[in-house]
């Protein structure tokens, strides 16, 4: 017979939301593959467990290589635990290449289900839940960032990403641009930690607050875009709100982004609004 693979759920940040599964796995594993095996023994040290199987590592670097070698034991027999550093395994974590491997043999693939930073974030950041999408890591330069950002200017459902510290401010002043200054969402700063903080707003006053430095680790929640028509101007009125503020003295590109704010639309549309209206008035004989 077949073995089985098991995908653990490991605590993001208090050790005391492990799944009361965990330690029976890790100390019953045949194989224990984790992301990183220092950060595994501190684990394993702090449930009072002792892993009897062999412990290897699987991360980003060797993952291609080692997975081969884990679909072997598998097939084998062996019961193989799969963790990561936090969270569950495969969410923007290690995980995928293995499992689809498993699945490809007919190996059962089974979950010990534990904490995860998306639902937390998800729960705590006020923002309607019913219907949401996981986003993951964006891309670290600046184009690739707006140029995926584009792709779901336009979606509806709640959006979660990850982000690194240092890229925050990059990051939600991006979305602000994208999205609308005037876009809820919520920052989530070391979930289940010591110094846990939830900061939510429009996203041009995050991107404000993030350009002073924030640490640790990173959620970001940001509101869907709302229905097509639900609260947004029609172009003409867009385009009368540009003019009245250039003509009180404001420049153009300061005009368009308070009315974006205002109508709690991307920049974009209302820069589109009035190069139409430009162009039309142009063409007109």
């Amino acid at each position: 017979m077949t073995g089985t693979l098991v995908l653990a759920g490991t605590p993001i940040g208090d050790v005391a939301d492990a799944p009361p599964r965990l330690a029976q796995e890790l100390a019953d594993a045949d194989v224990v593959a984790a992301e990183d095996t220092r950060r595994l023994r501190r684990l394993t040290q702090a449930l009072g467990v002792q892993p009897t199987g062999r412990v290897v590592s699987y991360f980003e670097g060797n993952e291609a290589a080692r997975t081969p070698e884990l679909v072997e034991a598998l097939v084998g027999g062996a019961r193989v635990l799969l963790v990561t550093d936090a969270g569950m395994p495969s969410v923007s974590d290690p995980g995928y290449r293995l499992v689809a491997a498993a699945v490809e043999k007919d190996i059962k693939v089974t979950a010990v289900p534990g904490p995860s930073a998306v639902l937390t974030a998800l729960a705590l950041s006020g923002l309607p839940v019913d219907r949401f999408c996981f986003e993951g890591f964006l891309p670290r330069k600046a184009g690739e960032r707006l140029s995926r950002l584009r792709e779901v200017e336009g979606e509806r459902r709640t959006m979660v990403y990850f982000e690194a510290p240092h890229r925050l401010d990059d990051t939600l002043a991006a979305m602000a641009e994208v999205f609308g200054d005037g876009r809820r969402a919520a920052v989530c700063r070391e979930l289940t930690k010591t110094y846990e903080e939830v900061k939510r707003g429009p996203l041009g006053e995050l991107a404000a607050w993030a350009a002073e430095g924030v640490r640790g680790e990173i959620t970001v929640v940001v509101e869907g875009a709302p229905e097509k028509g639900a609260g947004e101007l029609d172009a003409g009125e867009l385009v009368r709100r540009v003019r009245v503020r250039e003509e009180a003295g404001e420049r153009r590109k300061e005009a368009i982004a308070a009315v974006a704010a205002e109508a709690k639309i991307p920049k974009r549309d209302v820069f589109d609004a009035v190069v139409a209206a430009k162009n039309a008035a142009h063409s007109a004989p």
